[in-house]
């Protein structure tokens, strides 16, 4: 039986932003550690919070939106994510059509303003509903990921306990944990024990 913990509330310190990729981040809100389901996305206030670290926050004007339903649609939409961008990985097909729903209720259109500098600048905004406004640019992120990213550099944390994703941006894409100072340092010292063991076992 799977437990599921709730980190609700905790949002800062719980859903990592380890991936160097939106859609990497999005995988990374639900993970599973031994048999527990990890949730970061409990409430509202929880994608909320998460959405406004990328930027994407409700459209000016706009009235609140059904929390719930604020929920239930993005957990759906990491479920898209998620079976899309594992596919890919294994080169597998996989159908467009759920990514394509988020997309398609994303609408935008031109709009020119003035830069803090005093420059024109031409910007797309929402002019959508409220969900699909916040909703649609991490869609988009997962689109953008699949046409014009590299695969080879999509990857999981190698640590047996960690299943965290990541985009590989180093110069010599040898990245091989999520964090260097959490997992790569427990893998290093978890060799060492390790080592020591083998080292006093052979000295009996």
């Amino acid at each position: 039986m799977v437990e599921i913990r709730n980190l609700g509330g905790s949002i800062q310190e719980g859903a990592p932003t380890l991936g160097d990729h939106l859609a990497m981040d999005m995988l990374n809100t639900q993970v599973r550690s031994g048999n527990a389901l990890i949730e970061h996305w409990n409430t509202g206030a929880d994608v909320l919070g998460w959405l406004a670290r990328y930027g994407i926050v409700p459209p000016a004007g706009c009235e609140g939106s059904d929390e719930q339903v604020l929920v239930a649609q993005i957990h759906a939409l990491r479920a898209v994510a998620r079976e899309v961008i594992t596919r890919c990985k294994r080169g597998e097909t996989f159908d467009v059509s759920g990514l394509n729903a988020y997309l398609d209720a994303y609408l935008t259109s031109p709009k020119l303003l003035r830069s803090n500098e005093g420059k024109c600048v031409l910007v797309r905004m929402p002019r959508g509903g409220i969900i699909p406004s916040l909703l649609g640019p991490v869609a988009q992120a997962v689109a953008e990921l699949l046409v014009e990213g590299n695969f080879d550099l999509v990857r999981q944390c190698e640590h047996p306990e960690c299943v965290l994703w990541f985009y590989d941006r180093t110069k010599a894409h040898k990245r091989r944990w999520c964090s260097m100072a959490i997992c790569g340092n427990r893998y290093k010292a978890a060799q060492f024990r390790k080592r020591n063991n083998d080292t006093a076992l052979l000295s009996e």
